[in-house]
């Protein structure tokens, strides 16, 4: 478990918005992501009786939806102990093979730092 003092200042950013939308919506998971511009897109778990998203697939449509090419990073925050396989991904498919995706816990301590596959 790594601690939120040893990231860059931009992960700790987005792990803190993930939180955030988490503990602000009441939802299971809260993410962000960063795009190639460095703006950054915040969502919660969708859980519709006729939708059902993660909260990182959630962010990374708002951002392609809002036009973002490509992205930075991802965090996701969670009581999983591993990013799941369609948030690595979702991640894969707008940021590419060996983006960062940062799994912390509801506490904000990073769990696991992971590279979309």
């Amino acid at each position: 478990m790594s601690e939120l003092t040893d990231l860059d200042p931009e992960d700790k950013k987005i792990i803190t918005l993930a939180r955030s939308a988490r503990a602000r919506n009441g939802v299971a998971e809260g993410a962000a992501v960063r795009d190639e511009t460095g703006r950054t897109y915040v969502a919660g778990t969708v859980a519709l009786e006729s939708l059902r998203l993660t909260a990182l697939q959630t962010a990374v449509a708002m951002a392609v939806a809002s036009g973002a090419r490509s992205l930075e990073a991802a965090a996701v925050v969670s009581e999983a102990t591993e990013p799941a396989a369609a948030d690595l991904a979702a991640v894969r498919d707008l940021g590419g093979v060996g983006t960062p995706v940062l799994l912390a816990g509801p506490d904000g301590a990073l769990r696991v730092s992971a590279r979309a596959e």
